[in-house]
């Protein structure tokens, strides 16, 4: 029968021993989660990553339904009574930086309702940012990356683990897209939402999520995060994005004259725009009576700006900045011009007027005109805008928005 055509591996997460023979339904636990590995082996085979074609085996997804079965069938303790709602988007800066304009549509249509967030260690900072968040939980996942097997890391991942299980939450908004948010969701209490496989990045980390979304992989991704929000919430995310950012009142690098921020800085080589351009857009601003500042993160970004800064005029290279401080520094400057990366889109979302300069990638997609009219995008999809360019939409936002 089709019991002895069945074969394969079972590969499933450590389950508490002792929790299970305190808890009645520890074997029926046991037994769904078998049946969510071993199922029919003709249900879907062939129709998704990582489903093997061949009668009788599996794959990765039919395991991660088992483990999904048997993670929600396994007894939970000390969890508070329902309450608010957890997105899982811990990553990258100018992702989370979209993401959280769904903290407003939250405010405004489910007034009361708490947002807890998972967010990277490096980015806990932004989402403080806002006050209306409730609970951070810190993420490790790049630092536990590089020592696995460190006796820290076990007792951090405990700790998070812990951590996530705090709460049980009317929705879980799974917005990473990715395995490694799916396997984040999965340790929290409450209906995973996600993208539907159509729409998501990873179709595989559909099998965690409880409810998908047919949210459009072509609307910006402000757009998608609000509207896998909406949707699991029950309201119509209408409107612009609006976000309630509040950084600190000072930052040490701040300059006493009005001034611009240069991002140039960027992981990829192919969005990076040129040394010389740079070095031209900064005279430009000097000779319209702007400093401008070029922050860092790291020892190549500040060779960089310093190679900047001894080819323009009018240069200013600050100490090392924190993500807080570099919030402050965009919120005050009179404009903001930088590369498609999280800390120009971070100074869009604050409302100041920003120029996003794209060369590879394509801002119908993510670029900062969607936070509204005070900022714009110029270049993408292989196209890399001249000085000219950068300097003439400067120039309309400037008259957009004149100093007093």
């Amino acid at each position: 029968g089709t019991r002895g055509k069945r074969c394969g591996i079972i590969a499933a997460a450590r389950i508490d021993d002792d929790c299970l023979r305190r808890e009645r339904g520890g074997c029926k636990t046991s037994a769904k989660f078998v049946r969510g590995i071993a199922r029919n082996n003709h249900q879907r085979q062939g129709k998704r990553f990582g489903h093997a074609p061949e009668e009788g085996r599996e794959g990765l997804p039919s395991i991660l339904r088992g483990l999904r079965h048997a993670f929600d069938a396994y007894p939970h303790f000390s969890v508070a009574s329902v309450s608010g709602v957890l997105v899982v988007r811990p990553s990258s800066l100018g992702d989370v930086v979209y993401a959280l304009a769904l903290v407003s549509d939250v405010a405004r249509h489910r007034p009361g309702l708490a947002v807890d967030w998972v967010a990277e260690d490096s980015f806990v900072d932004l989402v403080r940012l806002d006050p209306r968040i409730r609970r951070v939980v810190p993420l490790s996942l790049r630092r536990w990356r590089h020592a696995p097997l460190a006796t820290a890391t076990w007792r951090d991942m405990a700790a998070f683990r812990r951590a996530m299980r705090e709460e049980r939450y009317d929705a879980i908004l799974n917005l990473q897209e990715q395995v490694k948010g799916a396997v984040v969701s999965w340790f929290a209490h409450g209906t995973r939402h996600g993208l539907d496989r159509d729409n998501i990045r990873e179709p595989i980390a559909t099998l965690v999520d409880h409810v998908h979304h047919p949210v459009s992989r072509n609307l910006h991704l402000v757009d998608r995060c609000r509207g896998v929000a909406a949707a699991a919430l029950g309201y119509t995310a209408d409107g612009p994005p609006r976000w309630n950012f509040v950084p600190p009142l000072s930052a040490a690098a701040r300059p006493a004259v009005p001034y611009a921020l240069a991002f140039h800085a960027t992981s990829r080589a192919d969005k990076q725009w040129p040394e010389a351009q740079w070095c031209a857009l900064a005279t430009h601003l000097a000779r319209a009576g702007f400093v401008t500042l070029l922050p860092w993160g790291n020892a190549e970004e500040e060779a960089r700006s310093r190679r900047i800064a001894n080819g323009a005029e009018g240069v200013v290279v600050p100490p090392r900045q924190s993500l807080p401080e570099l919030a402050t520094l965009a919120r005050h400057a009179e404009i903001v011009v930088g590369v498609d990366t999280g800390l120009t889109h971070l100074a869009a979302a604050l409302g100041t007027s920003t120029v996003s300069i794209f060369t590879t990638t394509d801002p119908r997609l993510a670029g900062v005109a969607r936070a509204g009219p005070h900022a714009r995008d110029a270049g993408g999809n292989g196209a890399v805008p001249s000085l000219a360019d950068i300097v003439d939409l400067c120039g309309q936002l400037m008259r957009q928005a004149p100093r007093c």
